[in-house]
């Protein structure tokens, strides 16, 4: 294992936090939706298989890679939502 400095360690973190952020932000879009106010679903779907790419990498990854996985999971489930509520 590498040594990672404590500001790349920061700083993967800080990555983590505002990945999840981003992706938490189709909660609205994701009630608009249930209302019948339709998003497009080609960016949530985008991005859903964006996180499973990213998903799939840091996992099998030889030393797992937590952040990204952390990271990118919260996308494939609230991407999916988002898409498929999009659909009228």
């Amino acid at each position: 294992m590498k040594d990672e400095s404590h500001g790349i360690q920061v700083l993967g973190r800080a990555a983590s936090i505002m990945s999840i952020l981003m992706y938490v932000s189709y909660i609205p879009q994701i009630l608009n939706n249930l209302n019948g106010n339709y998003g497009n679903p080609v960016q949530p779907l985008v991005a859903m298989i964006n996180c499973i790419f990213w998903t799939v990498y840091g996992f099998f990854k030889h030393e797992r890679d937590w952040p990204i996985i952390f990271a990118n999971v919260p996308g494939i489930i609230l991407g999916a939502i988002t898409f498929f509520t999009a659909l009228h």
